[in-house]
């Protein structure tokens, strides 16, 4: 997928040396310190976004963990290798969030996933804010579409501002200022581009999605029945663990 969408082999070297690092650094930082940041103002209803209130949340930590993943510390207390690393994640954001997510939607349909939008909205708003500076553009080589990043530390600030904007709009929940971010950014699909990403996908014969497959943890029990050790075992299919879990753990009746 990178061979067909990244723009070019420097940047592809650079995806391959730091990608799975920044990536997962990322999610930790999104899941563990941007859902867990900030505050509602006093007297705030935590509703009072409605149904924007998801794509504005998750565009909250995404954002969070985008400004971060760059700082200095992490390389000081050994979490990215160096501040060339976060450039990857940078990159993949964005070309996830301009280009290779719509490989997820059928022509003539909108986002509608939270999760989506908010990549949207984040990935479009940067655009559209550095088009002057020209920080990130959107270039054609033999006639397809790429992602060009010309200044990683402007982006930076853009993901900032962007941050600092989502977070007033959370606090203080201001409904009419999500809807606009959300709808202006978050939710149209450009036809043509779209057509053209579905077509390339198409040549790659993969799948849009993943599914995740969880380890079975085994108690290992002495002669008193302490457990001294717990194995890992990765051998269940991904179709015989739905199953599983169907038939262990769930509380409703098969037929209503």
């Amino acid at each position: 997928m990178d061979k067909e969408f990244v723009i070019d082999d420097a940047t592809r070297k650079l995806i391959s040396q730091y990608g799975d690092v920044c990536d997962d650094l990322h999610t930790d930082l999104h899941e563990c310190l941007g859902h867990g940041s900030g505050k509602l103002l006093p007297g705030t209803d935590p509703d009072t976004l409605k149904a924007y209130g998801s794509t504005i949340e998750e565009a909250r930590a995404d954002l969070f963990g985008l400004y971060y993943v760059a700082d200095q510390k992490l390389v000081d207390l050994g979490l990215t290798p160096n501040l060339e690393a976060y450039k990857s994640q940078y990159y993949t954001y964005m070309m996830n969030g301009l280009l290779t997510q719509l490989v997820r939607i059928k022509p003539n349909n909108t986002i509608e996933e939270a999760h989506m939008r908010n990549r949207a909205l984040i990935a479009r708003w940067c655009y559209e804010k550095g088009q002057e500076q020209k920080v990130v553009e959107l270039v054609k080589k033999k006639g397809k579409t790429y992602v060009k990043i010309n200044d990683y530390a402007a982006l930076r600030n853009l993901f900032g501002k962007l941050l600092a904007e989502i977070q007033r709009i959370k606090s203080e929940g201001d409904y009419e200022a999500a809807r606009r971010l959300v709808e202006d950014y978050g939710v149209k699909v450009d036809p043509v581009l779209h057509k053209e990403i579905l077509a390339r996908y198409e040549t790659l014969h993969l799948s849009p999605y993943k599914g995740f497959i969880n380890p079975v943890y085994k108690a290992v029990r002495d002669a008193q029945d302490n457990i001294t050790d717990v194995t890992i075992d990765y051998t269940e299919a991904y179709d015989a663990q739905m199953l599983r879990y169907s038939k262990d753990y769930s509380h409703l009746p098969n037929i209503n």
